[in-house]
Formats: structure tokens, sequence, C-alpha cells
């Protein structure tokens, strides 16, 4: 498993930032780049909700044990108390595929803390039900729209019960997570064909969410980590740890351009805490890049740019090099 996010060093985050009485909305909090985000929300001092389906008494189709949304809730709370700010996580079991659990999650979160001042849309879970290398009238039909719902229905059902306790106050921040920044996953077909389709809604969901919240001083962007060293990533994928993980790089030498999930935190970090955050309305934004805005680093002190890399190495059949790539 990855080192736990708590411990990630502050030092290399960028300027000081300061998220104190702001409230957060992580959906898809369990484990990976959700995790991670709603870690950081909390390092910089955010009360942070954090939801998923695996708790510590129950599994999700997931099929993981090893991260549930009560460890990640103390992960939160932790790394606030580390920070020495306010920063608070709450854990509340939801799927948000069932519309009242969602509602029922946003009325708490109004009658708890009167306001919502960010959202971010991470709710996955899907990988279980891709047919990676099927084209798209072999991939099963059932497990290809369960992707869909998984990626799209979730997002669109936890907007619009939580946009309306968002706009009450001007400066929200709505934030579509996704794989792929729209200039690279634009020209290039994301394989299979329910994948492709799946993490491309996300883009245009935060196009959209950007027009209709402008009227209220919010704003709505998409975010993408690069190439993710999730626990799944690590333990599974490459059976290595977060400590050895250039290891892994004996598989596929182009994992050298992987990052932690922090880094994406920090990005989210960066944004929420930009007082002209309204610049990004509707764009397509990655970890790699706002790190050339924002000025953090991953932990280790690189600043991996992998969108960047996988276009202009990986995509191009080069051999496996990250000099000026991180």
């Amino acid at each position: 498993m990855a080192s736990t996010p708590a411990s990630a060093p502050a030092s290399a985050a960028g300027p000081a930032q300061s998220l104190t009485g702001k409230v957060a909305l992580v959906a898809g909090a369990t484990r990976g780049a959700g995790r991670a985000m709603a870690v950081e929300l909390g390092r910089a001092g955010a009360t942070v909700y954090a939801t998923g389906r695996t708790t510590r008494k129950h599994t999700s189709e997931v099929g993981r044990t090893t991260e549930t949304i009560e460890e990640t809730a103390e992960l939160i709370t932790a790394a606030g108390r580390e920070a020495g700010g306010a920063g608070t996580g709450i854990a509340v079991p939801t799927d948000h595929l069932e519309p009242e659990q969602v509602e029922a999650l946003v009325e708490r979160i109004d009658r708890e803390q009167g306001r919502l001042d960010i959202l971010v849309n991470d709710i996955w879970g899907g990988d279980v039900h891709v047919e990676w290398d099927k084209k798209m009238w072999e991939h099963d039909l059932e497990k290809g729209l369960r992707l869909m719902r998984l990626g799209i229905e979730t997002h669109i059902v936890t907007s619009r019960y939580a946009l309306p306790l968002l706009i009450r106050n001007p400066g929200g921040l709505v934030v579509e997570v996704t794989d792929g920044t729209e200039e690279y996953n634009g020209p290039n077909y994301r394989k299979p064909f329910y994948y492709d389709l799946t993490k491309s809604a996300p883009l245009r969901m935060a196009r959209g969410l950007a027009e209709e919240l402008k009227e209220y001083g919010c704003t709505a962007l998409c975010l993408s980590p690069g190439w993710l060293r999730s626990e799944f990533m690590l333990d599974t994928a490459f059976s290595v740890t977060e400590e050895n993980w250039q290891d892994g790089c004996e598989q596929n030498p182009h994992f050298a351009i992987s990052e932690t999930p922090t880094f994406v935190g920090r990005a989210l970090v960066a944004l929420a805490s930009d007082p002209d955050v309204a610049r990004w309305n509707a764009a397509s934004l990655s970890s790699g890049g706002l790190a050339k805005e924002y000025g953090f680093t991953d932990i280790d002190g690189s600043a991996p740019d992998a969108w960047r890399y996988i276009a202009e190495v990986e995509q191009q059949g080069k051999p496996a090099d990250v000099t000026g790539y991180r």
C-alpha cells in the first residue's frame, strides 16, 4: 500500500495556504486520488465530508478491504492536526447512484455546516468492469453500462443535490475528476469504448456547469492526475510499495513518470486557495500543468508532467526518459 498521505511533508506544497472555515465534499474519497485530495484539503484546514461505499463493515464491488472511508476521515483529521489547523474529516457512507442517499448527505452538510464551498466529483470504482482489449461489440454490455453509471451518473446525481447548497455563497468551486485532459483525450481514443465515453464525459460536465454557475460567482473545472501510483497500482498492478516504486520500471519503463496521489491533492488545494480561481472556469487541468502554475511538487520534490510525457515520449515510441518532464 502507498505511504499514508497524512505523513506527506507539507514543505513542498507550494505557498502557504489556508482553507480554514471552508467546507468540502469529496465524493469518492475511499482511496487513490479522492482520498489524497480529501486529506490535502484537511491539511489546509477545511472540514471535509468524505464519501464512498467501502467501510469497515461493508466492501464495495471494487473488492478492496484495505481502504475505507473511516480511515480516510481519520487521515484527514490527522493531517489537519499535523498542520496545526482545524482540518477535520467526516466519513459518510454513500452510494452516489442512490439519489435519496445523496440528498440525505447534502441535507446533513447543510444542517451541520450551513454551507458548501468545494465539491469534488471523483466517484469511480469501475476498473473492475473494464474489458480492456475488447471491441465495443465484444465488451460485456452490462459491464459497459455499469462503467457509465459509476463514472457519469454518479457525478450528475451528486451535482444535482449539492449545487443548490454550493451556490448560496459566491466563490464556490466544483471539480470534476477524470483520467486525461481535454488536450490529450480529445484527439486520442482511450479504449475501450465505454471507458473512453466515461472519461470524456466529466470534461463536458465541467464545461456545462461552468456556464450555469457563472452567474452565481462559482467556478467549475475538470482536473486529472497523471499516471497515478494508487494503492491498486502499487500493490496489485506492479507489486511494489511507495518506498520501492521505481522497481516497477522494470515491468514498464514509462512508470518512471508516475506520481503519488498527493500530487493531485496539492493541485486541488492550490486551486481552492486561489482567490482568482474563476480564471480556470470551464478549463481542463492536470496536476503536472498546475504544478508549473502554482509551484507545488510531489512528495519527492519532483513535478511530473505525465500527460505531456505520454504524448511526446511514450506515444511516439521513444525510450523512457523523464528528463525535462519531472
